[in-house]
């Protein structure tokens, strides 16, 4: 029997970059190669134009077409979430329709962002989201980002809309999410890869991972793990992914995300500005990262130049060898 919580959206999440080609349009091709990697790597769901997906520099246009192309490229096999939160109410609620109208199955909303806007804003602004559509809504509560929390008594209150299912939890205040979930029925899904296993002892479901895109196996082995009840290989393969969690984050996320699919020899291609593509210290900083990490439980060992350990990145000694961004 699991003891973990049911997970509307699935356990294991990764919140997908969007790649771009050399002259930096959107790479529609290797958006649904991507895609298709991914849930191959055992993925439940995907997420597609957050923050990670550099959606602050894509277009509205831009937003609904990779969805329509991550819906076709998965299938049916997972679920794809558009990331739709902006700092204005009325943009959000056009880009949740937008996203509904291109088959998407959920939406990611965050905080709204440099305004701060009081708690109060804060309900009437999420609420007024999850009335746009009939998709489930996942709050992303990211206060370093946003600039404000969302408060447990918020978060409580929202509960009630019908449509609010599951929080994206990057608050890093593990005794607030306690309350809520002891409060609330909504899904916690982790947004800072170092807390997904304390996130779960608490109660929560799963996790929307950056790190994923190279590790998927070795998180969904740490979920099913504690899922099924044993604590000491859970916390294992926390240790052992330890390194890439530190690592993909030593810069910005996306920029070392992509960085790493490069050299694995996946879709990516560079960031948009203001982001900068990793430096060339960057990258071999990296390699170390991820040759000290377990990214896949049931891959050989790595050879000393640090290959990464699922199969889809056993390029990354040769792809990567000579690229430097």
């Amino acid at each position: 029997m699991s003891v973990l919580p049911p997970a509307p959206f699935g356990r294991m999440i990764t919140a997908m970059i969007t790649p771009f080609r050399t002259d930096g349009a959107l790479d529609e091709a290797g958006a649904a190669r991507l895609a298709a990697h991914l849930v191959d790597a055992g993925n439940d769901a995907l997420v597609v134009n957050g923050t990670t997906g550099e959606s602050p520099t894509t277009t509205d246009a831009e937003k609904a077409r990779l969805v329509r192309i991550v819906v076709e490229a998965v299938a049916g096999r997972a679920k794809v979430v558009a990331g739709v939160g902006t700092n204005a109410t009325d943009h959000t609620i056009e880009l949740a329709r937008a996203a509904a109208a291109a088959g998407a199955e959920g939406l990611l909303v965050v905080s709204p962002y440099y305004s701060k806007p009081p708690q109060a804003g804060l309900a009437r602004h999420f609420a007024a989201v999850a009335d746009a559509t009939a998709l489930p809504v996942m709050i992303y509560d990211i206060p370093g980002r946003a600039g404000v929390p969302v408060a447990t008594e918020t978060l409580v209150r929202l509960a009630e809309h019908p449509n609010i299912v599951a929080v994206k939890d990057a608050k890093d205040d593990l005794a607030a999410s306690s309350w809520v979930l002891a409060r609330t029925d909504l899904a916690y899904y982790s947004g800072t890869e170092m807390l997904t296993l304390p996130l779960l002892s608490i109660g929560g479901c799963g996790v929307v991972s950056v790190v994923s895109h190279l590790a998927t196996p070795a998180i969904r082995s740490m979920i099913e793990a504690f899922e099924a009840g044993d604590a000491a290989r859970a916390l294992a393969l926390h240790r052992g992914l330890l390194p890439a969690f530190e690592g993909i984050f030593r810069s910005q996320g996306v920029i070392l995300a992509k960085a790493a699919l490069t050299l694995a020899g996946l879709p990516a291609g560079p960031v948009r500005p203001p982001m900068v593509d990793a430096t060339p210290a960057e990258i071999a900083q990296l390699r170390a990262d991820l040759a000290a990490a377990t990214l896949d439980p049931g891959g050989p060992p790595w050879p000393s130049g640090g290959v990464p350990r699922t199969a889809a990145v056993n390029r990354f000694a040769v792809a990567g060898a000579g690229e430097d961004s």
